[in-house]
């Protein structure tokens, strides 16, 4: 029979392993917005929870170069019950700009097969030509177009500087033609970026596609193959979904860019390319720290009930540990609850440590910040806030889309609109939340 609920464990301390999948990844959040407000409907979109609060920006104390800031924030919501809080952490990578950042070997992996024709083929030539009006002097660039006959539109050539012309003609010569071998594609890819392979360089490979093509195992080994062990560089992989709507492989996208250690992007828009290849071309291209893992140590008696990344775990090796780019912040955000809220004294603390490789030099680091319960609950915090806001929006979207017109789906939009208004009240003016209220408003 049912033995009742797990007895409350008083004595041993809660120690936890977070994980946001990628930092940079930011895929999910765009889709849904173009789907909401032209298809006007949710049935194909991809919801994943981390990648909302990696798109949406959040302001942490920006850490010294080399190393990164640890900002945890507790709150009690009215309401809630006796011993349930919303804790939200940031972990924060240093500010850099695209004029001190170190210089690139960058080969673009370029979709030029029959299904690019229209809208996706107009976004790729775009994104194409926003990263190369980033790039500087001394920056490599490889391209390869792929439809059935790769061709090598250029090999290891040196920029001459922004809007390099070599490369720009080539993004608009940017055609659709034949059939898909994106297995051929990737491997002219990473074969280039092997050969030109600098320590001292940001290595990666630049993927746009609609996600039409089929990869194979094959195309996943090269891919991860490159992707560097835990004590030495790789070649890490950017991938940048064009297409529209229904017609976009998000789940191809989302499987490449795990293996190659990257972010998975989607592109819409021209506004959306200027502003992950532009105002954002250096966190979305560049790696502050790597292999970030970041341990949650709380009372005994505390657990996770609603959790924001993608996995948790008391056991360490089962979370994979992820890249941070420079000027970005990893967020979680999640509500944890105590069995045995009378325990909790003035002295009771949440610590949070975060361990990461140096992105120059592979020293291992850490750095830690702690907060005491009752003290930090009583102040007022905007990110928290906007945390919240941002979190009920991607599980409102989650419930809109797999159980529409239900009591459950509406209360959950009432829900996301509530904590929408707590935020804005607190964040005047904030265009992220102006948008999500904008999206909001049509469900």
């Amino acid at each position: 029979g049912d033995s009742g609920p797990a007895a409350c464990d008083e004595q041993t301390p809660v120690s936890l392993f977070l994980s946001p999948d990628d930092s940079n990844s930011t895929s999910s959040p765009v889709q849904v917005r173009t789907a909401v407000r032209d298809f006007d409907s949710l049935a194909e979109a991809p919801i994943r929870t981390w990648e909302f609060l990696n798109y949406y920006s959040f302001d942490g104390q920006r850490g010294e170069p080399g190393t990164l800031t640890v900002t945890p924030e507790i709150a009690q919501i009215d309401g809630a019950p006796a011993g349930q809080y919303v804790l939200q952490i940031g972990v924060t990578s240093e500010a850099l700009t695209n004029a001190d950042r170190p210089l690139m070997n960058l080969t673009l992996v370029l979709d030029e097969s029959g299904s690019m024709d229209g809208a996706a083929i107009v976004m790729e030539r775009a994104v194409c030509r926003r990263i190369a009006s980033n790039l500087r002097a001394g920056d490599i660039v490889s391209m390869v177009g792929w439809d059935t006959d790769n061709a090598v539109k250029l090999a290891n050539h040196p920029v001459t500087g922004p809007d390099d012309p070599s490369i720009t003609s080539a993004c608009d010569g940017l055609a659709p033609g034949g059939g898909t071998d994106l297995n051929g594609g990737l491997r002219a890819g990473y074969d280039l970026a092997h050969k030109q392979f600098d320590q001292t360089r940001i290595n990666r490979v630049v993927l746009i596609s609609d996600g039409g093509a089929n990869a194979g195992v094959t195309d996943i080994e090269t891919i991860s193959g490159g992707a560097g062990a835990q004590d030495k560089d790789g070649i890490y992989l950017v991938g940048v979904g064009v297409g529209e709507g229904s017609y976009y492989n998000d789940a191809l996208m989302d499987a490449v860019t795990d293996a190659g250690r990257g972010a998975s992007l989607f592109i819409p828009s021209e506004a959306e390319a200027n502003k992950m290849f532009g105002e954002r071309f250096v966190s979305t291209m560049h790696v502050a720290a790597r292999d970030v893992q970041v341990q949650l140590d709380m009372p005994p008696g505390f657990k996770i009930v609603k959790f924001s990344g993608e996995e948790y775990s008391s056991d360490p090796a089962e979370v994979q540990p992820q890249h941070l780019a420079p000027n970005d912040a990893m967020v979680f955000h999640q509500t944890v609850a105590t069995c045995a809220p009378e325990q909790l004294g003035e002295t009771a603390e949440i610590k949070v440590t975060a361990r990461f490789l140096d992105a120059r030099s592979f020293k291992a680091k850490e750095v830690a910040s702690s907060l005491f319960i009752g003290a930090a609950v009583a102040e007022a915090q905007p990110q928290l806030l906007k945390g919240a806001a941002v979190f009920e929006y991607a599980e409102s979207l989650k419930l809109v889309r797999d159980q529409p017109s239900t009591a459950e789906a509406a209360a959950a939009v009432k829900l996301a609109l509530a904590a929408l208004a707590a935020a804005e009240a607190s964040n005047p003016g904030d265009a992220d939340l102006a948008e999500i209220r904008s999206v909001l408003e049509l469900l």
